[in-house]
C-alpha cells in the first residue's frame, strides 16, 4: 500500500473527472458549498461506508477533502488502515474556492451553518466560561466543567481527533443535504 498522497488544488483541478471525490464535512458543511460532483461521507461515518468506498476506489481514485485538510487526512489514515487508497486535498475546499475554483450548492440551499471547528470553538468557550461563572456564583466544584473541557482539548490535541466536533456533527441542524455514494454518478465538466 502505498503512502496517501496529498494533491494541490491545481494538481486536484487537472484531475478531476478521474477522481472520487469523498467530501468528510457534515452534511450541513457540505451543504453550504462542496467540490463539483463531491459525495458526502462524514468522518464519523467513514467506517460504516468502508465497503463503498472500496468499492469505488476499485474504479477510480478517491480524493477526500474537508473545509481545511485536517478531517480528509485523518479519513485518509483510516482509509489506509483498511487498504483503501486515497488522496487528501491539500488546504480543502477553503483553498479551492481561494484559487478561484467553483462550489456546487444545492438548490435549496439551506441556512449557513458554521464550519465545524468553529462550533467546536464556539461550544468549548461558551461551556468553559458557564462552568467559570457557575463557580464563582453557585458552587466552586463547578469550575471541574471548564477543567474537562481543557482536559478534552488537550487530549484532542494529542490524539488528533475530537470527540466534542462527532457530538456536534450529530445534532439536527449538521445533518442535511445526506448524499449516498452509491447514487453519484459524476458527470463529465469541461
Amino acid at each position: 500500500m502505498s503512502v496517501a498522497a496529498a494533491l494541490s488544488v491545481s494538481e486536484a483541478f487537472s484531475r478531476r473527472h478521474g477522481l472520487t471525490v469523498v467530501d468528510v464535512r457534515t452534511p450541513a458543511e457540505f451543504a453550504s458549498g462542496h467540490l463539483p460532483d463531491a459525495v458526502n461521507v462524514p468522518l464519523d461515518r467513514i467506517g460504516r461506508a468502508l465497503p463503498e468506498l472500496r468499492e469505488t476506489a476499485a474504479l477510480k481514485p478517491l480524493l477526500v477533502v474537508c473545509a481545511s485538510g485536517a478531517r480528509a487526512q485523518n479519513a485518509v489514515a483510516t482509509l489506509a488502515s483498511h487498504g483503501v487508497e486515497a488522496s487528501f486535498l491539500t488546504g480543502g475546499t477553503t483553498a479551492w474556492a481561494a484559487e478561484g475554483h467553483a462550489l456546487d450548492h444545492p438548490a435549496d440551499r439551506p441556512r449557513a451553518v458554521w464550519a465545524m471547528e468553529r462550533q467546536v470553538r464556539f461550544t468549548a468557550g461558551a461551556v468553559v466560561l458557564l462552568g467559570l461563572a457557575l463557580g464563582f456564583l453557585v458552587h466552586p466544584a463547578f469550575r471541574l466543567l471548564s477543567a474537562g473541557i481543557a482536559a478534552g482539548l488537550v487530549f484532542s490535541a494529542l490524539s488528533n481527533t475530537c470527540g466534542m466536533a462527532v457530538v456536534l456533527g450529530r445534532l439536527p441542524f449538521n445533518q442535511r443535504g445526506k448524499a449516498p455514494l452509491r447514487s453519484s454518478s459524476p458527470s463529465p465538466r469541461a
